[in-house]
């Protein structure tokens, strides 16, 4: 079975080299709620080198938070926000694909007009979105532009299916073994085509190397969606 397994970088937290060679898709930062166009360029020059495939990143322009403060925004101005930053990275490379950012994506994820808001820009590119299987993100896509229903390894559920939010106690998954075990729930449960795994974390290298091997140990074949 062919599985992908996406990382979040561009957002400058150093070890961008190392995930790159061990993830099949990029969802790239386009400069607003963290990084900047060096590490865009950067970002961009690795995934050519390693054939990575690239999407795009968009998130909130609140740097003080990183992009993970929920913020009150219209639809039309989500839409302008994320079709800003998906311009941007296109004109460097191709984008295959959207992944909303932090609050943005957990938003869009539960309320529809934050959905639609980030449907209309993808669906003007041609492009699908990522985001949670069975989400409002998902629906909203549906007749309008592709979905590609995303799982995360580091990341604990609720029943409902929603992440267990960053601020409260054992919102992380650490042990690999532990990860795997939920990514093959995640597959054969879910339907996901797509795992994440935070770039963002010190432990991302050492943590996505585990995956990553136990996946292949299992028999799944690693290769970008897109």
């Amino acid at each position: 079975m062919d599985i992908d397994l996406n990382a979040d970088l561009g957002e400058g937290a150093g070890c961008d080299a190392e995930l790159m060679a061990l993830v099949t898709s990029a969802n790239v930062c386009c400069g607003v709620h963290a990084g900047g166009p060096t590490e865009m360029a950067a970002t961009l020059e690795s995934a050519k080198r390693h054939g990575v495939a690239i999407g795009a990143h968009p998130g909130y322009a609140d740097r003080e938070h990183f992009g993970r403060r929920e913020l009150t925004l219209s639809e039309a101005e989500i839409t302008a926000l994320c079709v800003a930053q998906i311009e941007a990275l296109g004109r460097s490379a191709t984008v295959r694909y959207v992944k909303p950012h932090g609050a943005l994506y957990n938003q869009a994820c539960r309320d529809e007009s934050v959905a639609r808001g980030v449907v209309a820009a993808a669906s003007a590119r041609n492009l699908p979105v990522v985001g949670l299987p069975g989400s409002v993100l998902e629906r909203e896509a549906r007749g309008r532009c592709g979905f590609v229903p995303e799982g995360f390894a580091d990341r604990r559920y609720r029943p409902d299916g929603s992440l267990v939010p960053r601020a409260e106690p054992d919102a992380f998954v650490h042990d690999p073994d532990e990860a795997v075990a939920q990514v093959e729930w995640l597959i054969r449960t879910r339907g996901v085509r797509t795992i994440c795994v935070h770039g963002d974390d010190p432990r991302a290298v050492a943590f996505t190397k585990a995956v990553r091997a136990a996946l292949l140990a299992r028999g799944f074949t690693l290769q970008a969606f897109a």
